[in-house]
């Protein structure tokens, strides 16, 4: 809105850029609450101030902003011309501010999380509700890929991933755990070929494996004995672990799974641990977020609500 008055537009297209922007915010308080003393108390600060900041306006602009009486204070028709021309602009810094988090305030805003698809919908998936309830505050946007992605550019505030490139000084990444490796296979497919006693026994069994060539891979597996070799051929294989558990869920054979893929399937019945005692040496998991002086409360929420979750889940688990 533009002044009318030849005073206020003198103010408002010469003199606006030598006022003060905290003047002005203190001039629009003034007049939303129709006195210095209630402006105070809601800014938190002396009477004094308000009258000092008020006091520079006039003088730095040369016209009369508020009319005082000992009841109220109004604004003159210059006054009015200022706030309606000002306040709009001082609501929405406002408003912005609110927006912000301050790590004295509760976590907030939307969520930005790129995770490995396997990770995500296998452990993640109650612990991304429980975080949901904790913090309603919060949204979360999940985006589902076994890439690593560029979270600066892609505009992401946070990853989880099984490796990090630790040489990248642009990202912060806090180790989780290591991610131990099972064998696996269905109630259907135990009650037709049995379960195998020994690692010598997994060679007459049906095998999925992960990332053979020829379908053929050599298991290292670690028991209270060492470390022990066992070279298998797989039935099935492919390049994804979320396949490799598909296939073992349908009754494909016995594979080898990452523990933490296999957290829902184990406690609904639907994947059996075979030979518990071994387990294999797997990825690191990390959470990843950007380098910056301020990490957002949502930010810090998360990584340590996912840290938690998985030191529970890892002090559950013998071999992790």
């Amino acid at each position: 809105m533009t002044p009318k008055s030849r005073a206020a537009r003198a103010l408002y297209y010469g003199a606006m850029a030598e006022l003060s922007l905290d003047d002005l915010a203190v001039f629009v308080r003034v007049v939303e609450r129709g006195g210095f003393a209630s402006a105070a108390r809601e800014l938190g600060v002396p009477t004094s101030n308000i009258s000092r900041a008020i006091a520079r306006l006039e003088t730095q602009s040369g016209v009369r902003l508020l009319h005082r009486t000992t009841r109220a204070v109004k604004p003159t028709t210059d006054g009015r011309e200022l706030f309606a021309s000002v306040a709009p602009a001082v609501m929405s810094v406002r408003s912005a501010a609110r927006a912000l988090e301050p790590a004295t305030r509760k976590p907030k805003g939307r969520l930005r999380v790129t995770a490995p698809n396997d990770i995500c919908t296998a452990f993640l998936a109650d612990v991304i509700v429980a975080f949901a309830e904790r913090y309603p505050q919060v949204s979360l946007d999940f985006t589902l890929s076994n890439q690593h992605t560029n979270l600066v550019d892609e505009g992401f505030d946070v990853a989880v991933r099984a490796t990090v490139r630790l040489g990248d000084s642009s990202l912060i990444a806090r180790k989780l755990g290591e991610i131990s490796h099972g064998l696996y296979a269905s109630p259907s497919y135990l009650s037709k070929h049995g379960a195998p006693a020994s690692l010598a026994d997994l060679e007459r069994h049906q095998c999925v494996v992960f990332r053979a060539s020829e379908l053929a891979r050599t298991w290292a597996l670690r028991g209270a004995a060492g470390l022990g070799n066992v070279d298998v051929r797989g039935r099935i294989g492919g390049d994804d672990w979320s396949f490799v558990r598909a296939m073992l869920i349908a009754g494909g054979g016995v594979g080898m799974l990452p523990q933490l893929n296999c957290v829902a399937d184990e406690a609904s019945g639907r994947l059996v641990r075979v030979l518990p005692e071994f387990h294999a040496r797997g990825a690191t998991l990390y959470v990843v977020y950007p380098s910056t002086k301020q990490v957002p409360a949502r930010v810090t929420a998360f990584r340590d609500f996912v840290g938690e979750a998985f030191a529970v889940w890892s002090t559950r688990q013998p071999n992790v």
